[in-house]
C-alpha cells in the first residue's frame, strides 16, 4: 500500500464497492453545468438544495456519491449528506468519476 492509498484511501475501491450497493450519483452542480454534460443516470440537485432536499435523498435508501466539477460543491454536499446521517462519499469532479465508474 502506497502512502497515498495509507493516508487517503483508495477512492477507486470505495466507489466500486459504493455502485456494487446500487449507490446513486448525485451531480450537484448548476442546472445550465449539468444540461452541458452529465453522468448517464445521474441525478440531479443542485447544492443550494441539498439542505432541503435531504429527506428524499434518505428515502432513497441507497449510498450516494456526489459530484460537481471540481468535487468542491461535491465535498460540501457529501458533509451536509452525512451529518444528516445519509451514507455518502465526494466522487470528485463528474468526469473523473465518470471515467472510475
Amino acid at each position: 500500500m502506497g502512502i497515498f492509498s495509507f493516508l487517503f484511501g483508495n477512492k477507486a475501491n470505495k466507489i466500486k464497492e459504493f455502485t456494487d450497493r446500487g449507490a446513486v450519483i448525485l451531480d450537484v452542480r448548476s442546472k445550465a453545468e449539468y444540461d452541458s454534460g452529465a453522468i448517464p443516470g445521474s441525478k440531479h440537485i443542485p447544492l443550494q438544495q441539498i439542505q432541503a432536499k435531504v429527506a428524499d435523498i434518505k428515502k432513497w435508501n441507497k449510498p450516494v456519491i456526489t459530484c460537481c466539477a471540481s468535487g468542491m460543491r461535491s465535498g460540501s454536499a457529501a458533509a451536509i449528506l452525512r451529518s444528516n446521517g445519509v451514507e455518502v462519499m465526494n466522487g470528485g469532479g463528474w468526469q473523473s468519476l465518470y471515467n472510475k465508474l
